[in-house]
């Protein structure tokens, strides 16, 4: 029997991975959209960056509050809240596409003081298309990604913590893994979905069936996914927004996931179309765009499998310091290769290379920071760790696409290399300061924990 009464653990996990799976289809979805669509909606290109993007600054408000909640009232009720919020908010795609473009309703919309100061009654229509006018597709658009930024907050931190608290020194990796597994692969799954309904169906049915999949997700939450969680002190201060876990792990683990995600989402997914396009480089014939896609769903794959990977070599280990560190290197020989590819074999083994790095070290961290934190703060430090990859997410495309237009993309590629060998570095440091060693065991956190464990809001 496990925790709360939980006699089948596998269960749900199994539970916990198939709705954060089907709910990542309303993530990907919208990207290969989207930007087709602004033309047609009349959304200026910089919009369309700003909707895409809008999730992800949501998160970094919403991340630490809500691993707060999720240490003062448990796994299950904000877990289900955030999968259903991210359905409704998939939704709204469909919502923005029923609008009509605003530009068609501004002259109806601007003549409604005049006629409602005359005689002539103005008909719902007009109000609509005041109400439409005022609302336009974007509107809708962006509401619809701020609500998925809150939603996917809440399924983050509650997603690890469950997985923590459902696993032992000799499983929390693999678990840790095949949850982060996923949730990433329901993204690239969703931008096929989205590409594949869209061209037979049209965008609206994309939208539906996404929807639809992400609803379910909040179902299935709802009727397999017990409570795990020990519910802390619900009487104390407000939760805030930098209500974060300072202690070392949490930081610790938090700036590795900085790096990693500032190398892997700035250098590579904001700048391979334009470096496919400045080399040539085409797969099957298809255009940058396409082919880029091609390139990142093999990172995506590789990243996959090395998760279940790193995370089960990590739980038959005696200490997770050496996996982690073993593919902090293999994602510093990847982007090596990068700054070096000049052809599909050469970018193809790149991406291999990158993908496995970044999959690679999930698992074994997310479980690392497991073992290190009490279970009644597991919640809060998922949330630093949220936090920091998002700031390294949100930074990484705003830094390197300037400074490529400026030096190249050679001298970026190689410079990125080294954010895995500083992450390496800092996971030493960090380990080190908090256990006293540099290969702390599995157990370290449950038999010895040390000052550095103090809850950070003591």
């Amino acid at each position: 029997m496990g925790p709360f009464g939980i006699d089948r653990p596998p269960t749900v996990l199994l539970a916990v991975i198939a709705s954060t799976f089907f709910v990542g289809f309303g993530g990907g979805v919208v990207f290969p959209i989207l930007p087709n669509l602004g033309a047609v909606l009349g959304i200026s290109a910089f919009m369309v960056g700003v909707i895409l993007s809008a999730n992800r600054w949501v998160r970094l408000v919403a991340n630490a509050p809500a691993g707060a909640l999720v240490d003062k009232y448990g796994t299950r009720t904000p877990f289900v809240i955030g999968l259903f919020v991210e359905g409704v908010a998939t939704l709204g795609y469909v919502v923005a596409l029923a609008m009509p473009p605003a530009e068609s309703l501004r002259p109806l919309a601007t003549s409604l003081p005049t006629l409602a100061a005359g005689p002539v009654t103005v008909g719902p229509e007009g109000w609509f298309a005041a109400i439409a006018a005022a609302v336009a597709p974007e509107t809708w658009f962006l509401i619809a990604r701020v609500l998925w930024g809150f939603g996917s907050a809440a399924v983050f931190a509650t997603a690890y913590t469950i997985a923590a608290d459902l696993s032992d020194s000799g499983s929390r990796g693999t678990n840790m893994g095949v949850v982060r597994g996923g949730i990433t692969m329901g993204f690239p799954a969703g931008l096929v979905l989205g590409g594949i309904v869209s061209a037979v169906a049209g965008n609206v049915a994309a939208f539906v069936v996404a929807a639809a999949f992400a609803l379910t997700a909040s179902v299935v939450a709802y009727r397999y996914v017990p409570e795990t969680h020990v519910a802390g002190d619900r009487s104390g201060d407000a939760i805030k927004p930098w209500d974060v876990d300072t202690a070392v792990p949490a930081l610790t683990v938090g700036l590795v996931n900085f790096g990693l995600m500032f190398a892997y989402i700035g250098a590579l997914f904001s700048t391979l179309v334009l470096f496919l396009g400045a080399n040539d480089i085409s797969l099957l014939g298809l255009a940058p765009q396409g082919t880029s896609g091609l390139f990142m769903a093999g990172t995506v794959l590789s990243a996959s499998f090395f998760m279940l990977v790193g995370g089960r070599i990590s739980d038959t280990r005696d200490s997770r310091t050496p996996i982690l560190l073993t593919f902090l290197v293999v994602s510093f020989v990847g982007f090596l290769l990068l700054a070096r590819a000049g052809s599909v074999v050469s970018l193809g083994l790149a991406c291999v290379f990158i993908g496995a790095g970044q999959g690679g070290t999930s698992g074994p961290m997310m479980a690392l920071l497991a073992d290190l934190t009490p279970d009644e703060r597991m919640g809060r430090a998922s949330g630093t760790n949220n936090v920091l990859g998002d700031v390294g997410g949100g930074l990484g495309p705003m830094v390197s696409l300037p400074l490529i237009e400026a030096v190249g993309f050679a001298p970026i590629y190689a410079a990125c290399a080294v954010l895995p060998l500083a992450a390496g570095v800092t996971l030493l440091l960090g380990v080190r300061r908090e256990t006293g060693t540099f290969l702390p065991g599995r157990t370290a956190g449950e038999t010895a924990p040390s000052e550095g464990s103090a809850p950070a809001d003591s």
